[in-house]
This record gives structure tokens, C-alpha cells and sequence, in this order.
């Protein structure tokens, strides 16, 4: 994910060096890395690095807007910026990073996958950058800018629109993910049932680690009571510090919907406001600098690993490099193979877990309908009793609320066990990418040593949990006007208690469906979960790969020409080496 600003590159500055005022230093330093990776023929770093020289010369720093999916992120930038400027909607709607930064004039562009970009207009904005119309971004979208002339963003803060985790669609959270570098700051929106969630969490610490200034909101404030969001704002808090190992702010508590529509209490808007300007007054330059400094660091690396490589392949000969990359193949090769093997002995134990969550599921099963009916008959006696469609509503809503007390415990209890059973089976594929790692290490690969460690067992369930209590809504009330004249004579004859075996039903069928629910919720993420490892393993052993033959092509080349062309190869590569590593 590269950055998303002006399009300005190295030929838009002209002749602007390092000794031009206009340009900070961390500026100066980017502009001449991207010269220095255009000349390795790394061009996508090159890009980046222009890219980002001209956001740091212009003063712009990102605050990311991140959290779950439906938290009202769009809606809440759109408040923000008092412009209907980004699309919302009822379903995971964004699909590609959305900046919005200041303009005189509200209008938008979108930058495709070949450095294009293309003017669009607000209304149309939706056709790039939204689930719906753009799915999994065929399109090829890679971000999109949003001009408005906000007060707020006149400083230099842009605010970015990020893709919700969580979603059914799994390229959304690998966007956001991939936009984590370049993110300065971070508003991050949680919600008050549920609160924050595991993915969330994870996200939360990845940027943490990145960025220390973090404001936390609770939107949809309206659609909750103060009681709810006290005891989310009070559990999002203890988390994070947990996680973060430092203290956390205030939890400003708001609801974006009511600022767009000037309705309703302000909340904490007005706070919220406030440290958003806070950043920009007291920390917008620091923040500019950092994300200069934190560029320079991740491309000056990129560089480097590009550099030791194409100096290893010119040093050994055509020969050893081609017998190091059939090595890898085979390896790449035997992993395949080895995964095969092993899919099928995780079946076998997906088998053994299916049951064994069956089994548990029963005794939930029995224990609950017993715990349950027997709250419903100490409840029974205190409702209301009246008029007969309204009582049958009061019985179906108490069976509705003590099945939802019962079950969505268990579920936690399910999903951590769940995470036991998979961290066991998964570290069998985990030792498996271990032992092929240590073969590539021990054929001497120096590619091992600039490789991200990804297979990690201890990350358990690497999706979310899709349960949704099912309420059945519906069934709570007359379903057919029959009914619903029935129930006015039948409290006449005395037919309240009909209506009260009727709930104890509905009670029952509430427990037995939303547990079945549960158990095939977690084997679903423990399915999920491994196929994602997998993915993971065959993703780092073919980038192993993918590296040392780019290496070796352009050792090849310079090979050709002769001795002195691979001498001077060398020493312009040890050239280069130096000027990055001071740079860095």
C-alpha cells in the first residue's frame, strides 16, 4: 500500500535539492532516496519515497479513522468535515483507503494500480471506493482523495478512511493492515455492544506500536444507555493499556448521526473536537517529521536487502545461484506437498473437535434449558398480565432476554476453547514452515535474515467470530391475526398458561438454535483460521523465492558484459549502500 497524496513526484520539484528552503530535510533525504531506487531499478520504492517527500514538504500528517466494521467511520468523518463527502451505508461499505485532506473546493479523485488518477465527482465517489460497487476492489482502486475546505483539515491534517475489519470480505482488513506504515495518528471507533473485539484489538496494538497518539470514541452513543457505555468505554480502556502497557486517554462518547442531522445532546463532541486540534496545533510537526523519519527508515531497508542481494549474485557464480534457487523450489515444492499430507490428517482432527464441541454443547444444552425454565417460572409470576396479545410480547421478550443471558456467556467459553483446540492442531503446521525455513537458512539463503517471522501459533484464530444472537424477533410476536384474536379470549378461558408453555418453547428452541450456532461458529473459525496459516506458510517461502531471482536476473545481465562491468556493478552498489545508510 503506497502513500496517497498530490501525485506530486521528483520531476514535479524541478531542481529542487537539498539545499532548497521550500523542502525540510527528512524531505530532501526522500526525494534522493527515490533517485537512488530508480537507479537500483527499484521503482515502486522510488514512487513511495516521492510520494511521501512531497506530503512531508507540504505538512501533512494522516490520522486514520480505524476500527470493526458498522462503527459509523464514515459517518463520522463526514461529520467532522460537515460535508456528505464519504459514502456510508448498512453494509461493510468501504473497500480502499480514502483520504480527506483540504481544498478550496469540495471534489474527489482516485488514484488507480498505474499511478494514474482519475477526477471523479462526489456522487460517483461510491463506484471506486465502496464495497458494493467496487468488491474486493476489481477495479484496481489504490486510494482515493477528498478535497473539502474543512477549518479542521486547513493545517495539514488529513483524515483517512480506512476499510472495516471483520468483514466478510477478507481483502478489506489486508488493506487496512497494508496502510498501517503510513498512518500518523489514529481515531479509533469502537462501539458499546459489542465493545472493542479481538481483531480490533490486534489492530489497535499494530498501530500502537507505530503512532502514540490514539483518541478513542464510542460512536452511535444514541443507540445505547449510559449504563452500556460507561461499562464499554470503562472495558475499552482497561484493554488497551493492558495491551499497550501505557495509559490511555478519555473515551469520548458520541454520535455521529445527531451532528450530521443537528439533533440531540452534543455528548462529547466538542471534546473530541478539541483533541483533534490538539494534535494539529501542538503535535502536527512533530507528526509530519516522524512519519518523514519512520518513511525513510522502512524504504531505506527495502533498499539495502535489494542492494545485498544483487551484490551476493554478482560475488558467487551463475552456476551456485541457479542451484540455490532450484533448492528453494524443491523445498517450496516439498512444503506443498507436506501440507497436503497434513490437510488431510486436520481433517481427521476437525472430526475429533466437531465431536468433542458436540458433546460440550449437549451438556450446555441441558444445563441451560433446566437454569432457564427455572428462571422463567421465578420471573412468570411478576409480569404483567392484561391484555392477551401484550402479555404473550412480555413472555416472548423475557424468553428472548434469559436465553441471551444463558448463551452469549458461553459463547466466550466456547470461542477459548475453541482457540485451545486450534493452537494445538495449528502448531503442527507451524513446526512444518519452521523446518522448511531452516532448510532454506541452512543452504546458506541470506533472504532468511530480511524475512518476516509469520508463523506465529500463539495469534490463535486469525478471523473474527461471526455469531449474531438470533433474536427472533419476529417469532416474539402474533404471527397471524388468528393469533392474535386467540390471544384476546383465551386469558377469558383461562388460557394464560397455554401462553406460558408456549414461551417455555420458544425458550427452549431460542437455547437449542443459538447454541448450534455457536458450535458451528467456532469450527468455521477453526477451519478458517488454519486455511489463513497455510496461505501464510506458501506466502513466505514463495517471496524467499521471488527475491533471489530477481537478484540473479540482474546478475546475469552485468555477468555478460564482462569482469570489469560486474567490478564496477559492485562498487556503484557499495556506493549506493553508503549514501542510503546515511540517509537512514
Amino acid at each position: 500500500m503506497q502513500e496517497i497524496n498530490s501525485g506530486l513526484t521528483t520531476q514535479d520539484f524541478g531542481e529542487l535539492t537539498s539545499e532548497t528552503p521550500r523542502l525540510t530535510d527528512g524531505a530532501s533525504r526522500l526525494l534522493r532516496l527515490a533517485d537512488l531506487a530508480r537507479e537500483l531499478g527499484a521503482d515502486p520504492v522510488a514512487e513511495e519515497a516521492s510520494e511521501l517527500a512531497a506530503r512531508v514538504a507540504e505538512g501533512r500528517f494522516y490520522v486514520a479513522c480505524v476500527g470493526q466494521f458498522k462503527r459509523g467511520k464514515s459517518t463520522l468523518l463526514n461529520a467532522l468535515v460537515g460535508h456528505a463527502v464519504v459514502p456510508t451505508g448498512f453494509v461493510p461499505v468501504t473497500a480502499v483507503p480514502t483520504v480527506i485532506r483540504f481544498g478550496e473546493t469540495v471534489h474527489a479523485r482516485v488514484r488507480m494500480r498505474d499511478g494514474s488518477w482519475l477526477e471523479v465527482a462526489i456522487p460517483d465517489l461510491k463506484e471506486y471506493v465502496t464495497e458494493e460497487l467496487n468488491p474486493e476492489n476489481k477495479k484496481g482502486v489504490d486510494g482515493a482523495e477528498v478535497y473539502v475546505p474543512s477549518p479542521l483539515l486547513s493545517s495539514g491534517m488529513c483524515l483517512v478512511d480506512t476499510p472495516g475489519l471483520g468483514s466478510v470480505f477478507t481483502g478489506n482488513t489486508a488493506t487496512t493492515q497494508a496502510f498501517i506504515p503510513h498512518i500518523d495518528a489514529a481515531l479509533i471507533v469502537v462501539g458499546a455492544d459489542p465493545p472493542i473485539a479481538g481483531e480490533e484489538l490486534a489492530l489497535v496494538e499494530a498501530v500502537g506500536k507505530q503512532v502514540q497518539d490514539l483518541i478513542l470514541v464510542i460512536n452511535k452513543a444514541d443507540r445505547t444507555s449510559d449504563p452500556e457505555r460507561a461499562a464499554a468505554a470503562s472495558f475499552t480502556r482497561r484493554v488497551l493499556e493492558k495491551r499497550l502497557q501505557r495509559p490511555m486517554g478519555e473515551v469520548y462518547e458520541v454520535s455521529a448521526i445527531e451532528r450530521i442531522e443537528n439533533r440531540g445532546p452534543i455528548r462529547d463532541w466538542e471534546k473530541m473536537l478539541a483533541s483533534l486540534r490538539h494534535l494539529v496545533e501542538d503535535s502536527g510537526r512533530d507528526l509530519v517529521r516522524t512519519a518523514g523519519d519512520r518513511g525513510i527508515q522502512r524504504l531505506s531497508e527495502q533498499l539495502l536487502a535489494i542492494i545485498s542481494e544483487d551484490r551476493d549474485a554478482l560475488l558467487r557464480p551463475i552456476e551456485q545461484s541457479e542451484r540455490r534457487i532450484e533448492l528453494m523450489k524443491e523445498t517450496i515444492h516439498e512444503a506443498g506437498r507436506s501440507m497436503r499430507e497434513l490437510s488431510f490428517l486436520f481433517m481427521a482432527e476437525q472430526h475429533r473437535i466437531s465431536d468433542f464441541l458436540v458433546g460440550r454443547r449437549r451438556q450446555f444444552f441441558a444445563s441451560a434449558c433446566t437454569e432457564s425454565e427455572k428462571k422463567f417460572d421465578e420471573k412468570l409470576p411478576s409480569i404483567s398480565r392484561g391484555f392477551g396479545p401484550h402479555y404473550r410480547r412480555r413472555l416472548m421478550r423475557l424468553a428472548q432476554e434469559i436465553s441471551r443471558q444463558e448463551v452469549t456467556p458461553w459463547l466466550k467459553v466456547e470461542q477459548e476453547e475453541g482457540e485451545r483446540q486450534y493452537r494445538a492442531v495449528a502448531i503442527r503446521f507451524v513446526e512444518m514452515g519452521n523446518t522448511f525455513l531452516k532448510k532454506l537458512a541452512d543452504a546458506g539463503l541470506s533472504e532468511l535474515t530480511r524475512m518476516p517471522h509469520a508463523l506465529d501459533p500463539e495469534k490463535g484464530f486469525r478471523i473474527r467470530s461471526r455469531f449474531i444472537f438470533e433474536d427472533f424477533i419476529g417469532t416474539a410476536q402474533p404471527p397471524s391475526p388468528l393469533r392474535w384474536i386467540a390471544d384476546v379470549f383465551l386469558p377469558l378461558v383461562g388460557g394464560r398458561r397455554m401462553i406460558a408453555n408456549e414461551a417455555r418453547k420458544f425458550l427452549r428452541h431460542l437455547l437449542e438454535v443459538n447454541s448450534a450456532r455457536v458450535q458451528n461458529d467456532v469450527l468455521n473459525r477453526i477451519q478458517e483460521s488454519r486455511d489463513r496459516l497455510e496461505v501464510e506458510i506458501r506466502k513466505l517461502l514463495h517471496e524467499i523465492s521471488r527475491i533471489a531471482e530477481q537478484a540473479l536476473e540482474r546478475a546475469r545481465r552485468v555477468k555478460e558484459e564482462g569482469t570489469p562491468a560486474v567490478q564496477s556493478a559492485i562498487e556503484r552498489l557499495e556506493r549506493f549502500e553508503k549514501e542510503i545508510m546515511a540517509l537512514a
